[in-house]
């Protein structure tokens, strides 16, 4: 390679990477500002599945009044085409009974038991009396100046078409993001009705990730307008650690005490995913152009405070209450 070619590549890259970080700095050189319709920092969690039986009105009717900035919440569809809020496909977890939404009509639907599992809180059972399973249309009535955050369960038109239907009928554009993991789901619901916002799908996550750790980011333009993401330690040690352990167990590798499922994963099996999808750089960038950073499910105080210190617009919890009293004592 010739001496001119090596300086013109160098100038390009040089020129390519100085853009790349001032842009990084400050979007709004490049892309003007999303306009957000609310603000987020106390997002409930099925209502707060710590304090009450999650996902009934009861648990809402909690969070908003300890001043929840957002509910979050699942839907499915009755066979009667009713949309309700219930976070399970099939009833067996919830209810003790082995049946399908999709199969009963509203009015068969099981009560839930009177205990369940904290989803992200590992041992932890939440009691409560109100166990009914609510229609979607009955939070909107309850709560209609609190913003919802609706999750798509199922990749089913019908149930799409409905949850559309209900929000524009209770004039809830403005207060409502829906979307699910499956990319296919966020397209349908883009599809439907682009006036309600949208969350990124897992998809668009991993690419949101590979294009700012390859300086492209700040070049392209983003349709969402919510990232939400959980705090990887959280799910290594929830979701991935008792599986782990477990699986060792039935194989009898090594052998694993019963104190060994109280422990958290070692902190090099956190550090890695942590370091990708945990950083500040990205958040900032990400707000800077109007899009809030959820990150979930986050049940302690030094939780609360890693993903606020990382610049997070919002925290979601099974513990409202928790959550509520440290954002009263903490300063960003």
């Amino acid at each position: 390679m010739s001496s001119t070619a090596a300086f013109c590549l160098l100038s390009t890259l040089g020129g390519y990477l100085v853009t790349s970080f001032l842009l990084l700095k400050y979007p709004a050189l490049l892309h003007q500002r999303k306009k957000q319709r609310f603000l987020s920092r106390h997002i409930s969690h099925r209502g707060g599945a710590g304090e009450n039986l999650e996902n009934t009105m009861a648990a809402f009717q909690h969070a908003v009044t300890i001043g929840t900035d957002m509910l979050e919440l699942d839907c499915h569809i009755t066979k009667d085409e009713q949309v309700v809020v219930s976070h399970d496909a099939n009833l067996k977890r919830s209810t003790g009974i082995n049946v399908n939404v999709s199969d009963l009509k509203y009015c068969e639907l099981p009560p839930y038991l009177c205990k369940l599992d904290v989803p992200f809180q590992r041992a932890c059972k939440c009691e409560g009396k109100d166990n009914r399973i609510p229609l979607l249309k009955e939070v909107f009535e309850a709560f209609p100046e609190t913003p919802i955050n609706i999750d798509i369960k199922v990749n089913n038109n019908v149930l799409i078409k409905k949850v559309s239907e209900l929000v524009k009928q209770y004039k809830r554009e403005h207060l409502t993001v829906w979307g699910n993991a499956s990319s296919e789901i966020v397209e349908k619901c883009y599809k439907e009705n682009s006036d309600i916002p949208i969350l990124f799908s897992l998809q668009r996550v991993l690419l949101i990730l590979g294009l700012f750790f390859t300086g492209l980011l700040p070049f392209v333009p983003i349709r969402e307008q919510f990232f939400e993401i959980p705090m990887p330690s959280i799910i290594l040690n929830i979701r991935i650690k008792p599986a782990v352990v477990k699986l060792y167990k039935l194989t009898e590798k090594t052998k694993v005490n019963s104190s060994s499922e109280d422990e958290d994963v070692p902190e090099p099996a956190v550090f890695f995913p942590s370091s990708l999808l945990m950083r500040k750089a990205l958040f900032d960038h990400l707000t800077a152009r109007g899009i809030q950073v959820y990150v979930w499910v986050l049940n302690e105080e030094h939780e609360y405070k890693r993903a606020f210190d990382l610049g997070a617009t919002g925290v979601m919890t099974d513990y409202p209450t928790k959550l509520k009293d440290f954002l009263n004592n903490f300063s960003a």
